[in-house]
């Protein structure tokens, strides 16, 4: 009888876990050290006080509590507009982790495998090929064929052998340049699609699954989400993801009620200055968050909350459970956050299916537990969630390059040194 009365208490207190929604008001935590872990402010002032960074919020849940919550410095430094907690940041790189989940959920409703030729979707990708040789006079090359063609899994694991055009080699930025492929950063002008196509007909930096390249390969699952589902990536992840999380300030495109909760974008400059980003910078237009665009990057399109991310990672530390709705299977989390790359492919980490993941190499030389996931945005954001101590952090700035980082790492090691 006691063992089913205690059997009955445990399921319930699970049950209540995944009941359980955040709350951005902070309440104190029984298991930190608070007088420790205001050292952030304290760190985050110093940064801003030497002008090595704007302005910051961060975000710490504990066991599915808000236990810090705080902006620091300003979203706008002319005008000495506070940084607020709940700031709209355009997040890049972290909507890959979205787009990630995206192709999960179709992957449960039997719509795709993960070693499945995107060609059945996409044909373009039916027969892709390296370089065999290239002339740097006038771009031109000869190709061979690839070992075998891309899947989703290295998508997925970004080892499909699709880059970025402004990173890799000499050879493949020329090409790139030459057929006019897009950034990747923040929006696409024109349809994306198109442009995905286009990176098809091109060569490949290195054979399929064979190596590690970061690039437009969450775009093209962006695409692929479209294709399967029949629904714009924005329609799908408002349905599907942030409407049943309680998601409410994630978007492609911000409304222009809350225009004002945008920070500025900051840069540096030759001498590592500080300095607003210009709309003609790498020819992205900081603006983006605000057009009505109607065609969406998977790979950096979204802008969002320290808290409405918060939530994202809370379910999948619930194993894809959040208030009380399945998001997820809980075996297809486990298996998007275990490591799929051979070793030393990814340095002494590894890569999840949309997450780098921390190895027990890592973790005995940093904070993070090993099993610990994370990644990051183009513009400042970083983000970190540890299974183990049922932990997330989120910190999120607007600012790169930034010559001043490492608050970053000062952080985090605030944070563990808080836990008692």
């Amino acid at each position: 009888m006691k063992k089913i009365t205690g059997l009955f208490l445990a399921l319930f207190a699970l049950q209540c876990v995944f009941a359980q929604t955040l709350s951005p008001i902070v309440k104190q935590h029984h298991g930190f050290n608070y007088q420790r872990l205001a050292q952030i402010d304290t760190i985050l002032k110093n940064y801003q006080d030497q002008n090595w960074l704007v302005g910051a919020v961060v975000i710490i849940v504990k066991d599915n509590q808000v236990v810090y919550y705080k902006g620091s410095g300003y979203a706008n430094r002319s005008s000495k507009t506070k940084m607020q907690a709940d700031a709209i940041f355009r997040i890049m790189s972290q909507t890959k982790a979205i787009t990630s989940l995206a192709i999960m959920q179709l992957l449960e409703q039997g719509r795709l495998t993960l070693d499945q030729p995107i060609s059945d979707f996409i044909p373009e990708f039916k027969k892709p090929k390296l370089i065999n040789s290239y002339n740097a006079s006038d771009t031109s090359y000869t190709t061979i064929a690839a070992k075998r063609e891309i899947t989703f899994r290295d998508l997925l694991t970004h080892t499909s052998g699709i880059g970025y055009p402004a990173s890799g080699s000499d050879t493949m930025r020329a090409i790139y340049a030459k057929n006019n492929i897009p950034s990747g950063l923040g929006y696409f002008k024109g349809n994306a699609l198109a442009k995905m196509k286009a990176v098809a007909a091109l060569p490949l930096k290195h054979n399929p699954g064979s190596k590690y390249t970061y690039g437009l390969s969450t775009d093209v699952l962006g695409c692929l989400v479209e294709i399967i589902s029949g629904e714009s990536l924005e329609t799908y992840f408002h349905k599907n993801i942030f409407e049943p999380l309680g998601m409410k300030d994630t978007y492609f495109n911000v409304p222009a009620t809350k225009a004002g909760r945008i920070p500025t974008v900051y840069t540096e400059d030759e001498n590592n200055y500080i300095i607003e980003w210009s709309p003609t910078f790498r020819n992205i237009d900081p603006g983006y968050p605000l057009f009505q665009k109607n065609t969406f990057s998977g790979g950096s399109g979204l802008s969002s909350t320290a808290f409405d991310y918060s939530i994202f990672l809370q379910m999948l530390l619930n194993g894809g459970r959040y208030n009380n709705k399945q998001i997820l299977g809980r075996r297809t989390v486990e298996l998007m956050l275990s490591p799929q790359l051979a070793d030393n492919v990814f340095g002494d980490n590894n890569f999840c299916l949309g997450f780098e993941y921390t190895t027990e190499k890592t973790a005995n030389l940093k904070m993070q537990n090993k099993g610990s996931f994370s990644w990051g945005g183009f513009y400042g954001s970083y983000y970190w969630a540890d299974p183990k101590e049922k932990l997330i952090c989120l910190i999120m700035t607007q600012h790169t390059p930034n010559s001043h980082k490492d608050f970053v790492d000062k952080i985090t090691n605030t944070i563990y040194g808080s836990l008692k």
